[in-house]
C-alpha cells in the first residue's frame, strides 16, 4: 500500500522535537496512525483499541510503561483517559523532548482530559482527510487567504483539477486513494465501524435510529443548523439531537461554522451552519452513488460548498494552525434589501475581514459579492479583497475589490 505524503509531516516532526508530548486528533481513518508510524517509526506503540492494553494502562500503569517505554506512541488515547495523569508525571520528571506521541478520534472529550492533566505540556495538531493539494502531490502548504502575497505564491504551484466532481463524490479518506477500494463497501464498513467503536461508547440507542440521524444531518450539510427539524424527522427529542450533534462534532464527522458576531450587525442571524467534514461520507449516507448524478442533483450546490469549506479548513490544519477563531459566515438583513443576505465565509486575519462566496458556477457575476459591503459597518475592522471561489478557469477581477478564483487557488 503506497503512503501518501501528508502536508503536516514536517511541521509535526519539528514540533515533536521541541515538545515533551504531542497530540494528533482527527476522525477515524483520516490517517493518524499511518502518518505517525511512517514518520516516527522509532517510537514504541500501544493501541488503546485493544481492551487488554487499556486494562493494563488503567490497573497497572507502572507495568504498562515498563512494557511500553518512551519514546511511546499511544493510539486512541481518549479510550483510557486515566493514563494522562501518569504521562503528566513522567513529562514533569524529565526535560527530555519527544517522549510521547498521542492520537485520538474524540477531540472535545479528549481535550477535556488534556486540559485537566496536561495543560501547557502538550502540543495539539489536527489531521483531516486528504486535501486536494495532497491528492495531487503539491508541496505548497500555506493556509488560504486572498491577499496579493498568497495569490502570487500559490500561482507558483497551480495544477488544474479536471476531475473535481469525482473527488467530491469519492471523499478524502486515504484508503480510497491507496488501493482500488470499492466506494460503497468502504463507506458501509466505515459507518459500521464508527457506530460500533465510537458511538456505542458515547450514547445508548440502537444503530438504526442513529444511522437515520446521520443521514438526516448529511442531507442538511451546508445549511443552518435546525435541531427541531432533525428531531422531527427521526422521532427523537430536540435535546437528544443536540447531544448527538455534539458527538458528531467531537468525533470529527461534522464542523459547526459559527455566525460572525459584531454589535454593528444588529440584524444578523445567530444560528450556526453545519457541514460534513467528508463529502464522500455525506454522499454515501444520502445515496448519491455516482459523481455524475451528484453533479446534476438538487444538492450539488450544498455539496460543492461543503467541499470548499472543508478544503479551506484543511489548509489551516495542514499548516499546523487553529482555524476556529478565523472563519465565520454571515446571514442577515443589515444590508438595505428586502430579504436576507449571506456571505458564505468570512476569513478574519490581522483585523481584516475577507468575504468569500462559494458558487458552483463557471460564469461568476459581480453582484454575487453585493453583500460584502455590510462588513464596512464593523468598527476597527477593514474589509479585504472579496473572493468568489467557483468553477471559472482563470483568476478574474470582477471589481477592484472582488476577485473570481478557480478552486485550484485554495
Amino acid at each position: 500500500m503506497a503512503y501518501i505524503q501528508r502536508a503536516i509531516s514536517d511541521i509535526l516532526k519539528n514540533r515533536v522535537k521541541s515538545s515533551k508530548c504531542t497530540l494528533v486528533v482527527g476522525a477515524r481513518q483520516v490517517g493518524k496512525s499511518t502518518l505517525i508510524k511512517h514518520e516516527f517509526s522509532e517510537y514504541n506503540r500501544a493501541n488503546f483499541d485493544d481492551r487488554l492494553v487499556r486494562m493494563q494502562a488503567k490497573e497497572e500503569p507502572r507495568l504498562f510503561f515498563l512494557n511500553n517505554p518512551c519514546p511511546l506512541f499511544i493510539d486512541e488515547v481518549q479510550k483510557e483517559g486515566s493514563v494522562l495523569e501518569e504521562i503528566k508525571q513522567k513529562v514533569d520528571e524529565s526535560d527530555e523532548r519527544g517522549q510521547f506521541l498521542l492520537s485520538g478520534s474524540q477531540r472535545l472529550e479528549l481535550m477535556k482530559g488534556i486540559s485537566e492533566s496536561l495543560a501547557g505540556r502538550v502540543a495539539v495538531y489536527e489531521l483531516s482527510g486528504l486535501s486536494l493539494r495532497e491528492i495531487n502531490g503539491l508541496r505548497f502548504n500555506k493556509h488560504f487567504i486572498p491577499t496579493d502575497g498568497y495569490l502570487k505564491e500559490r500561482e507558483s504551484e497551480l495544477k488544474t483539477y479536471d476531475n473535481i466532481w469525482e473527488v467530491i463524490h469519492k471523499g478524502s479518506y486515504p484508503e480510497l486513494y491507496d488501493i482500488d477500494r470499492d466506494w460503497q463497501e468502504f463507506y458501509s464498513s466505515y459507518v459500521s465501524t464508527y457506530l460500533e467503536r465510537d458511538i456505542n461508547e458515547l450514547i445508548s440507542t440502537d444503530s438504526i435510529t442513529f444511522t437515520k440521524f446521520l443521514t438526516a444531518v448529511a442531507a442538511r450539510t451546508g445549511e443552518m443548523l435546525n435541531y427541531a427539524h432533525i428531531a422531527s424527522d427521526i422521532g427523537v427529542s430536540e435535546p437528544t439531537v443536540k447531544n448527538w450533534i455534539s458527538i458528531l462534532e467531537r468525533t470529527g464527522i461534522v464542523y459547526i461554522l459559527q455566525p460572525y458576531s459584531a454589535s454593528a450587525l444588529n440584524r444578523a442571524i445567530k444560528t450556526p451552519k453545519i457541514y460534513f467534514r467528508d463529502t464522500g461520507l455525506a454522499c454515501y449516507l444520502t445515496r448519491w452513488l455516482t459523481a455524475d448524478t451528484l453533479k446534476n442533483s438538487a444538492v450539488a450546490g450544498n455539496m460543492f460548498e461543503t467541499f470548499v469549506i472543508s478544503e479551506i479548513l484543511k489548509s489551516y490544519t495542514n499548516e499546523g494552525k487553529d482555524y476556529r477563531f478565523n472563519v465565520f459566515y454571515y446571514r442577515g438583513k443589515d444590508k438595505n434589501a428586502s430579504g436576507e443576505n449571506e456571505i458564505d465565509l468570512i476569513i478574519e486575519e490581522d483585523g481584516i475581514l475577507y468575504p468569500v462566496e462559494i458558487k458552483m458556477s463557471g460564469n461568476p457575476k459581480a453582484n454575487m459579492g453585493a453583500t460584502n459591503q455590510v462588513l464596512d459597518k464593523i468598527p476597527d475592522k477593514k474589509r479585504g479583497m472579496g473572493v468568489i471561489l467557483c468553477l471559472i478557469d482563470k483568476k478574474t477581477y470582477l471589481r477592484e475589490n472582488l476577485l473570481a478564483l478557480p478552486i485550484e487557488y485554495i
